[in-house]
Parts: C-alpha cells; sequence; structure tokens
C-alpha cells in the first residue's frame, strides 16, 4: 500500500515505459521475476510541475465516483446497490480483492512486462474487471451456493425467504454476514504482508505465495468471524439459535450491546491503522525492531493494540459530545449505533490519509522521520474532521442517503469505501493517470525500498529516550485537552439542523 505519487528529489529520471498493445501470452507471469512487488518496482513521476497533477487526479475521481456512484450505489440510480448492506457487501469485497490482486498475488497471472507496457486505462480496465468477477464468483459460487446452501443458511437469502423472512431482510442479514467475512480479511490480509512481510512464505513464487497468504488469511479470517459475528447473525432471528451460537454474546456484559457492531468498530480500526502503519507512518517506530521475528509480531499484534485504543477513544469521544449511552434506544445514544459510529469515524481518517499518501507525495519528507510521522498524523485526522463535516451536511443532497447521522439509509462506510476503491484502482492498476506515470526504479532505490522495512536512519539512544519521554508528556496533555474541549464542541457546534 505504499506507493507515493512523486519522484525521488535529485535522482535523475528514468526513461518511461513504451506503452504498446499487450498480447495473450502476456497475461502469463514473468518466469524470471525477481520478487519484488510490481508497486514497488515502479516509481510515479509526475506528467506536469505543481499542483496540476493532484488537481486533475482529483477532478477526474470525482467525476468517476459520482457517475459509478450512480449507477451502481444511488438507491436513485440505476441499480440501487445502496440497500445499505448490498451496497456495504460489495464495496468491501471490491476492497479485498483488490488486495489480492496488487499485495497478494502481485498481478498474477498478468505478466510484468504487460504491466509495465500497457496503456494505464486499459490495464485499469482490465484488472478491475478481474476483480470484479472473482469478486461475483466468490461471493455467488462460495458464500450463497456452497456455504448458504450446505452449511449455514443466513448465507443464502433465498433460503432465508423460503423459511418465512421477508425478502428485504433476507436480502440484507445475508449479505451482511458476506460482507464481515470481507471486513475481517480486509485487515488480515494486508495486515500479513505489510507487518508480517509475507513471512515464512516471503520466498515462494506466486502463485504459490498468493495461494497460501490467501488461504491462511482467509482461515484466520473465518476463525475470528465466527468468534465475533457469528452469535451476532444467531440474534437476528426469533427465538435466539442458542444451540448454534453463544446467546446472549459474550461481549454483553462490556460492550453493553449483544449487537455485532462491538466488532465491526475495532475490526474497521485494525483496517485503517494497517493502512496508516504503512503510508503515513512508514512502519515506524516497528522499523527500529532489527530481529525479523520480533519486528514482525510487534507490529502485528502492535496494529491491534493501536486500534483498539483507537476504537474505545472513538466511542467514549461520542460520550462527551452526546451525552452517555442509553441502552434500549434507537438513536444517537444507543450503544449500538455507537459502536458503528466508531468504525465510520475510523473510515473518515482513512480517506484523507491515502490522498495524502497517494497524490501529495507522503508530505511532508523534509523532517526526521519521528516528526513527519507525527506532522501527518495530526494533519490527516484534522482532515478527516472536515470530511466528516462536510460528508454529513452535503450526503444527502448528493449521494442519495437520508440526513441524520443514525438513520438506517445513512450509511457513510459505504460512500468512503467506494472512493477508497476508486484511489486505489487509480494508483495500483493504472500508475496514477492521468497525472502521474510510471518508470522503473533503480536497483539502487529498489534497495531502498527494501531496506525501509528496517529503519537505518533512526537509532535507539538517550536521545531518543528524552524525545519518546517528551512524546509521551504531549500526548497526555493533548488527551487532557481532547477530552475537555469535546464536550463543549457537543454543546455549540450543529452539524446536521
Amino acid at each position: 500500500m505504499r506507493q507515493t505519487a512523486e519522484g525521488v528529489p535529485g535522482r535523475p529520471p528514468s526513461l518511461a515505459p513504451t506503452q504498446v498493445p499487450f498480447s495473450a501470452g502476456e497475461f502469463l507471469m514473468d518466469k524470471d521475476s525477481t520478487g519484488i512487488l510490481y508497486l514497488e518496482s515502479r516509481r510515479l513521476v509526475k506528467r506536469w510541475s505543481g499542483p496540476w497533477p493532484a488537481l486533475v487526479n482529483t477532478l477526474v475521481m470525482a467525476v468517476f465516483f459520482y457517475i459509478t456512484w450512480w449507477i451502481f450505489q444511488d438507491p436513485r440510480g440505476v441499480f440501487r446497490l445502496y440497500t445499505p448492506y448490498v451496497g456495504y457487501m460489495v464495496c468491501r469485497w471490491m476492497l479485498i480483492l483488490f488486495i489480492w490482486l496488487a499485495y497478494i498475488f502481485d498481478f498474477w497471472p498478468f505478466k510484468r512486462s504487460w504491466l509495465e507496457r500497457t496503456h494505464p486505462v486499459v490495464k485499469g480496465t482490465v484488472l478491475t474487471l478481474v476483480s470484479v468477477a472473482a469478486m461475483f464468483v466468490l461471493i455467488k459460487g462460495f458464500f450463497i451456493e456452497l456455504l448458504g446452501n450446505y452449511g449455514i443458511a443466513y448465507f443464502n437469502p433465498s433460503r432465508l425467504e423460503e423459511m418465512g423472512i421477508t425478502e428485504f431482510y433476507a436480502l440484507e442479514y445475508a449479505t451482511e454476514a458476506i460482507m464481515m467475512f470481507a471486513a475481517i480479511a480486509s485487515w488480515l490480509s494486508p495486515s500479513w504482508v505489510v507487518a508480517c512481510e509475507g513471512a515464512p512464505w516471503n520466498k515462494l513464487k506466486q502463485p504459490a505465495k498468493g495461494l497460501t497468504i490467501m488461504v491462511v488469511t482467509f482461515f484466520l479470517s473465518m476463525v475470528v468471524y465466527f468468534v465475533t459475528m457469528h452469535s451476532h447473525m444467531a440474534i437476528l432471528f426469533y427465538p435466539w439459535q442458542q444451540y448454534t451460537a453463544i446467546t446472549p454474546p459474550y461481549w454483553e456484559t462490556f460492550a453493553n450491546t449483544v449487537s455485532g457492531n462491538f466488532h465491526i468498530a475495532w475490526i474497521m480500526c485494525c483496517t485503517v491503522v494497517v493502512w496508516q502503519f504503512e503510508t503515513i507512518w512508514e512502519r515506524y517506530p516497528f522499523n527500529l525492531i532489527k530481529t525479523d521475528w520480533l519486528r514482525r509480531t510487534a507490529s502485528f499484534f502492535g496494529i491491534i493494540l493501536i486500534a483498539l485504543a483507537l476504537c474505545f477513544f472513538l466511542y467514549y469521544a461520542q460520550d462527551l459530545v452526546w451525552g452517555e449511552t442509553v441502552r434500549g434506544t434507537r438513536r444517537l445514544a444507543a450503544p449500538d449505533w455507537r459502536w458503528l459510529h466508531v468504525g465510520e469515524m475510523a473510515i473518515f481518517w482513512l480517506v484523507p490519509t491515502l490522498f495524502l499518501n497517494f497524490y501529495c507525495g507522503n508530505w511532508p519528507n523534509n523532517f526526521s522521520r519521528p516528526v513527519r510521522v507525527c506532522i501527518r498524523t495530526f494533519l490527516t485526522a484534522a482532515l478527516a474532521v472536515l470530511v466528516y463535516v462536510v460528508y454529513y451536511k452535503t450526503s444527502h443532497l448528493f449521494l442519495g442517503t437520508q440526513k441524520g447521522f443514525s438513520h438506517p439509509q445513512q450509511f457513510p462506510m459505504i460512500p468512503m469505501i467506494w472512493l477508497i476503491n476508486i484511489f486505489l484502482i487509480n494508483v495500483w492498476f493504472m500508475d496514477g493517470w492521468p497525472g502521474w506515470k510510471a518508470v522503473p526504479r533503480t536497483a539502487e532505490e529498489l534497495q531502498e525500498v527494501e531496506d525501509e522495512k528496517v529503519a537505518s536512519d533512526v537509532r535507539w539512544s538517550p536521545a531518543l529516550a528524552k524525545g519518546l519521554a517528551v512524546g509521551i508528556a504531549c500526548g497526555v496533555g493533548l488527551y487532557a485537552v481532547v477530552v475537555g474541549v469535546l464536550p463543549w464542541i457537543g454543546q455549540t457546534v450543529q452539524i446536521i439542523k
């Protein structure tokens, strides 16, 4: 996921790859593959100077977002997938298929020469259509037909209808269950590649490497699903399915709800923190650890701990702004909705994070690693607040959603992830076209990419220890200030009128 959209300062530009039509034979992976991911083997350079590439790409993506949103998602549009769970299922599985194709399989079975020579528009179209086709096969073939007919009935909406569930809720329940598999996989799959660096299968060639990581992370996703979301699905039906799931769920006592939204909250935070870790944080501070197994283990579980801290803070922040939760209510005070809103707020943070990394060169880059990571974190958090406010003020006017925070038809994770998917198509599949073009990295630049996994520019020292102490003190002070300000914001700021 780490792919800045700027050239490397001070380095001579490489020649752009010649763009030629592809042949059918080029759909096979090169036998002499170097083992370096395609996304890491290229460098994106601007076609024009100044802010024009970012402005042009922003305009192009905004137009593409709105056209595709109207066609596929908008309740007033053509296909009207925004039900909301059908639309959310599609968004999440598109995201995980993009991750699998680019990060897990390194674009296998497509040949590296085809990736380098094909026009970005053709390449983006082909890779997107392949991902969507694979998504359809997985959803329809594996979840609905296989699991839904021979394993668990709630994966198949037709079976639920036959048992007396109305058409709408049968579809919503089934797609919610299928969607949660993707939500969990979109955390675990990139975590294994980013935090665990693909070990112990990182030396395998494709497709053995991709298949192994996909199967292992899919298995782990299934385990997490059954200990988090299966009980949630069991209590959707009356009477509760106590012989097939733990009812009431074990998290009721400390989450103050039987809803699986509690797990959606921390899982979504894990998903967001993985991307933060790989992009604006540059894997810092875990890349200070030189020992491979210790760095990978600390990174994987460190991401989870950071996500849990973010999750509980965002839940507490809602108490400060809107007042304490009231179990049994259905609006802003309901604990189940507030846990869901934790995940929604986390996704709002991911949008400016990826924009900064993809289109702004991961700015700033002129300070030490800890300083620039800190600046990016605060900058993207502030932009996330701005996106949050703008979305709730305008989404009902442009996206076909309902006005309000907690309306059942107000599901901001869908448009946010839809936009993120467009980011990935543009940067991963289309090499940042039209504002950027891909050029091959030099051998020295490729070595620098590998060296980033273990930071060489920051070493443990007494000065660093002092800096950490100051940073912790500043963090505690900032937390106190935020906690003190949030109640005032809740009393004086009105986003939705």
